[in-house]
């Protein structure tokens, strides 16, 4: 988009000042994002709402400003950072939670830049993400009380495993990128595992696991760290908070930040879950929640982040097949790369189960 692009759409929000410059963010995969300054100084964000994946942006922006004002009253109640502590969003000049550009067939929302703080794409140390499962686990206790029956379902079937398995059945079936050959090792490994996919949604299912609000794309860089304290003030990237059950955010959070490599490494040696990292976040969540957890929750944690990492390598191996038709890639093999470092990560956890299972069961 071209200067004059953004800065009109900027103007259709309540900044209290005339728009007058932007950068991009280049960062995010599903989002546009632009920094947007202001003649009194100020700063903003303004993003595009991305419809083709989030259809429908109202519920959307129901849920964010719902769960962000819930925080924020949280936040006053416990002396906290009330105006870094959660994400201001900003009405449109006609009153509204988002901007339609009906001529482009757009969605756009604003919210308040959070100053002096930055974001880590890997934690780096134990201590540190230890205080990153404190963070998550806080933030599910301060939305412990929120109405999640009020949630609109941004992502239909998100965390549902076994809808998952359908979708990649149906990809082999398909086999539109003509690659299945290639893929038979993943495909083969999936196939061996379709009993573990139902293991949550069974559970949730027969109110073993309760429904509560999860945030449900607990990744790293999606908490915003203070710089002059290093402590993490800010959870972002609120479009997928849904109801799920806890195990989503603590196993998207290990699969993430537990592994001894990227996502996309293409070394499976050196792949592998570090068990130093599982038991630093699981201190960090367990304690952030305040013991409001089940005992069944807490024991069921190891295979949350067994399940969500299966599940995450479903759904790489499914876009491959597909053609790479929803992840962004950078070469012809990347997703089927993605997929095949995830279910080496599956099968290191299957062989840690029983150390995974007696780091949690201390906090019970």
């Amino acid at each position: 988009m071209n200067n004059s692009e953004v800065l009109k759409i900027a103007s259709e929000f309540n900044l209290g000042s005339a728009p007058t410059g932007f950068s991009e963010c280049t960062d995010g995969h599903i989002n546009g994002t632009f920094f947007v300054d202001t003649a009194d100084g100020k700063k903003y964000v303004i993003q595009r709402i991305n419809t083709g994946i989030f259809k429908d942006p109202d519920g959307l922006m129901r849920n964010v400003i719902g769960i962000t004002e819930h925080i924020r009253r949280k936040l006053a109640a416990e002396g906290g950072d009330v105006e870094r502590g959660t994400l201001h969003f900003i009405k449109t000049v006609s009153g509204d939670n988002y901007y339609e550009d009906r001529e482009n067939g757009s969605a756009w929302r604003a919210y308040v830049y959070v100053d002096g703080v930055e974001s880590f794409q890997s934690a780096g140390s134990t201590d540190v993400f230890s205080q990153v499962g404190r963070a998550f686990g806080h933030f599910q206790m301060q939305l412990a009380d929120y109405d999640a029956s009020g949630l609109c379902e941004t992502i239909p079937n998100f965390h549902n495993t076994p809808s998952r398995y359908v979708d990649f059945e149906a990809a082999i079936v398909r086999n539109a990128s003509g690659r299945a050959d290639r893929a038979a090792d993943a495909v083969e490994f999936v196939k061996a595992h379709k009993d573990v996919c139902s293991y949550i949604a069974d559970r949730i299912a027969a109110g073993v696991l309760p429904l509560r609000v999860t945030h449900n794309d607990t990744k790293l860089n999606n908490i915003l760290i203070d710089k002059a304290t290093g402590k993490p003030i800010c959870i972002i990237d609120l479009d997928t908070v849904m109801p799920g059950s806890v195990l989503f955010d603590f196993g998207d959070a290990i699969r993430f930040g537990a592994s001894s490599a990227a996502e996309d490494e293409k070394d499976l040696s050196a792949v592998f879950m570090r068990e130093d990292m599982f038991e630093a976040f699981a201190g960090g969540f367990i304690g952030g929640l305040e013991g409001s957890l089940t005992d069944t929750e807490i024991l069921e944690l190891p295979m949350g982040a067994l399940v969500i990492t299966l599940e995450t390598g479903i759904r790489f191996l499914t876009d491959y097949l597909d053609g790479d038709t929803y992840f962004r890639t950078h070469y012809p093999e990347h997703n089927l790369d993605r997929a095949r470092n995830q279910f080496k990560l599956v099968a290191d956890m299957e062989e840690k189960m029983p150390e995974m299972l007696k780091t949690v069961k201390k906090y019970l």
